[in-house]
């Protein structure tokens, strides 16, 4: 094949794919929408049973407990699971309760076979949960002091048996910076959001397990926490469990009421990415088509573009070269419109092809490594492959 044919083909390739992201993109915005403003006065105002699950979380215990006793809005009791921490979580959370009785510290059962230790701390939560309506959070959260009314009150308006909330990610290391603004990316420029809305198919699920808010009724009628035992995915698999059990799901912008600083370090970010990969982009089911999509639309048109500067575009059909850089642009514009919505690096957008690239790179190796049956570890405990 001639390079003339060729870069014409992967030109008109590369814009076809950089277009299905981004047109879903730009629908999606208008529907992706943060919680109520100003949620209801209900009198008496809604109890909620904040859940949180800890695992050697000494360092910012104090800081999330601090934060959502502040809200304003609900009732509610806050406890927290102390998952076997060796750094004194579980002190801390102690001397808290002492002078504030809205706190209750449960101490978290030994893990047994079968269950991923998110889902097993977050199954005992659910059983020490006074009240009906329950917000599972993350210790990573920082929530704002509307959040939890908020969340809940998006809850009530979307009439659906679980909804998740997405927190502004903050960054500090370079794969922080370079990765995690892929988040928005991929869900809004792959999940077709009135149509997940519309039609309560399980594989049109999606969440963030940063956030849930559920009531207990529904909750048990999903199966909850042990209906996704195993998995390593929360995000994905909660609430699939519950569309399985008739029950519909929503997800908002938390980016105004909450944020999230999920990982410390860049090791942290490939590792935490990796250990959840084959339950989501890189399962074997899935990885081919989305490596084709990202590969094709987000990262070949940036090389392209870079042989043909490097070359002066020698041997280019004149009319490829707007196709490409076109293709380029398109796969670009929804990381700078994301990165102005969701409060996100705007340098980041520029490497975001080679951010595309590491991510395809980390579902590969997560693959890999699960053929190979190979374990790897998160907060001290060996996980399964999935």
């Amino acid at each position: 094949m001639s390079l003339f044919l060729l870069v014409s083909l992967l030109s008109w390739a590369g814009l076809i794919m950089a277009a299905v992201p981004a047109l879903l993109t730009f629908a999606n915005l208008r529907l992706f929408r943060g919680p109520p403003d100003e949620p209801p006065v209900v009198m008496p105002r809604q109890a909620v049973s904040v859940l949180v699950p800890a695992r050697n979380e000494g360092a910012a215990i104090g800081r999330l407990m601090d934060e959502v006793l502040a809200s304003i809005g609900v009732d509610l009791e806050l406890v927290i699971l102390d998952d076997a921490s060796e750094d004194g979580t579980a002190a801390i959370v102690a001397a808290r309760m002492a002078r504030d009785a809205r706190v209750r510290l449960v101490a978290g059962q030994p893990l047994p076979p079968g269950w991923c230790g998110k889902q097993h701390a977050c199954w005992q939560l659910a059983a020490a949960a006074r009240h009906d309506t329950w917000v599972f959070l993350d210790v990573d959260v920082s929530p704002a002091a509307d959040a939890i009314a908020r969340s809940v009150a998006f809850l009530d308006a979307a009439g659906a048996g679980l909804v998740s909330g997405f927190p502004r990610q903050l960054t500090g290391s370079f794969l922080e910076w370079l990765l995690l603004p892929l988040i928005h990316f991929v869900l809004l420029g792959f999940l077709p959001l009135g149509r997940s809305r519309a039609v309560n198919d399980p594989s049109l699920a999606a969440g963030c397990g940063q956030l849930f808010v559920t009531r207990r009724a529904d909750y048990e009628q999903a199966g909850g926490h042990a209906a996704i035992r195993s998995s390593l995915h929360d995000g994905v698999k909660l609430p699939r469990a519950f569309r399985r059990a008739g029950l519909r799901t929503d997800l908002f912008d938390a980016t105004g009421i909450a944020s999230c600083r999920m990982y410390a370090c860049s090791r942290d970010v490939w590792r935490g990415l990796s250990k959840n990969a084959t339950e989501g982009i890189g399962a074997a089911a899935t990885i081919l088509p989305f490596t084709i999509l990202l590969g094709v639309g987000q990262v070949l048109p940036a090389l392209l573009v870079g042989q043909g500067l490097a070359t002066g575009f020698a041997g280019w059909p004149v009319a490829s070269i707007p196709v490409t850089i076109a293709a380029l642009g398109l796969g670009l514009l929804p990381r700078f419109i994301e990165a102005l919505r969701f409060r996100q690096s705007l340098g980041s957008v520029a490497l975001h092809p080679f951010g595309v690239a590491v991510f395809l790179t980390i579902q590969w190796i997560a693959l890999g490594r699960k053929l190979l049956g190979l374990q790897t570890t998160w907060r001290g405990r060996s996980l399964s492959p999935q």
